[in-house]
């Protein structure tokens, strides 16, 4: 089954490409940090390419399968980004950078089975083209080989990744098993996200400051920066979740929500169904038309799901996006004032401006 035309496509600008050249990089100065940027991103892809190679055809095949269906390079972006406030050796950065996106890579070959996603990128997901086992087991060589990318930078890469992939693992099973008696959801939901999708992002711009040998009085703002930039993402995630238009997000409208995951809008509206009627009223038509696994009404499923888009906890999911994306920005003030962080503070913007 031949995959869409990569969002990545060699031989064009990077930046430009995925959306961030003309809002982040925006005076002749910039530009200059974007070209080493584009340099440092073409040279992750090729090593993305030559990296997932397997002597198993199979295995060749399938794990290529969703690199070749596209990507954004966020992570990659973020630490080449980082990497240019230390002595501007990126060798090890490009390394990193590969192994980080492997990783998500593979994070999303388990998502799709977890949340039984018919779609990712743009194509039918791994699991709905080769089944479960093999998707899972995709995600599990991915995994690996990134593993043993890191392990030829030495043991703090070696422990930068071991300690994201267990905060991987820990959000995806807080999310399966939820929140216990007494905790408060939202709460829960956030700590999920952070775990989930802020460590990777995180890890990217450590792995930045780590192998450019920038001062290591910047590596945990940049920590604080990735994990507070990663949730402002998936609450636009979450947003972006209940577009009608899949061909924009390449995903089924409400696919969250039909995998019986509870996302922040919903979260907010169960927080006023006890006050507002039409509020309750929402959240059951949710509850069993689109989160039950009982709802087989189609049509009725799309029609909760617009309703849930345009209720007011939808705008408030998004505003609190903005806010998390503002404390990120706020974390980047012991970094000295220059292209780097002002090229930051517009990643952050970008990130949250996606839903527009």
């Amino acid at each position: 089954m031949k995959p869409s035309v990569p969002l990545f496509r060699r031989g064009s600008s990077v930046t430009s490409q995925i959306g961030l050249s003309d809002r982040i990089f925006s005076t002749a100065d910039d530009r200059g940090l974007a070209a080493g940027i584009d340099a440092g991103l073409e040279r992750v892809e090729a090593s993305l390419f030559a990296e997932i190679v397997f002597a198993d055809e199979i295995a060749s095949v399938t794990t290529r399968y969703l690199l070749e269906a596209g990507g954004k390079r966020v992570r990659p972006m973020l630490a080449l980004l980082t990497a240019h406030l230390g002595s501007g050796g990126i060798t090890d950065v490009v390394t990193a950078s590969t192994a980080i996106e492997i990783t998500h890579l593979a994070s999303l070959y388990h998502d799709d089975v977890m949340d039984d996603s018919g779609q990712r990128r743009g194509v039918p997901s791994a699991q709905t083209v080769w089944g479960n086992s093999v998707a899972i087991l995709t995600g599990d060589l991915l995994f690996a080989r990134a593993s043993q990318l890191m392990a030829k930078l030495g043991e703090r890469a070696i422990r930068l990744q071991a300690d994201t992939f267990e905060r991987l693992v820990m959000g995806q099973l807080h999310e399966t098993v939820g929140p216990h008696a007494g905790d408060d959801p939202i709460e829960h939901y956030i700590s999920v996200l952070a775990d989930k999708t802020g460590s990777l992002i995180a890890a990217a711009a450590q792995a930045g400051i780590i192998f450019s040998d920038a001062p290591d009085e910047f590596e945990q703002p940049l920590v604080s920066f990735g994990e507070k930039i990663g949730v402002a993402f998936q609450l636009i995630d979450d947003v972006l979740d209940l577009s009608p238009q899949p061909e924009a997000t390449g995903k089924v409208p409400g696919t969250d929500l039909r995998a019986g995951v509870a996302t922040l809008p919903v979260l907010r509206l169960r927080e006023r169904a006890g006050d507002d009627p039409a509020s309750a009223a929402l959240l059951e038509r949710l509850e069993r038309d689109v989160m039950s696994s009982q709802g087989t009404r189609l049509e009725a499923a799309d029609s909760a799901i617009a309703a849930l888009r345009d209720h007011d906890v939808t705008a408030q999911t998004l505003s609190e996006a903005h806010g998390w994306a503002h404390d990120a920005v706020a974390s980047l003030d012991p970094l000295p004032d220059g292209s780097v962080k002002k090229a930051l503070t517009r990643f952050a913007d970008t990130i949250v401006e996606r839903s527009s």
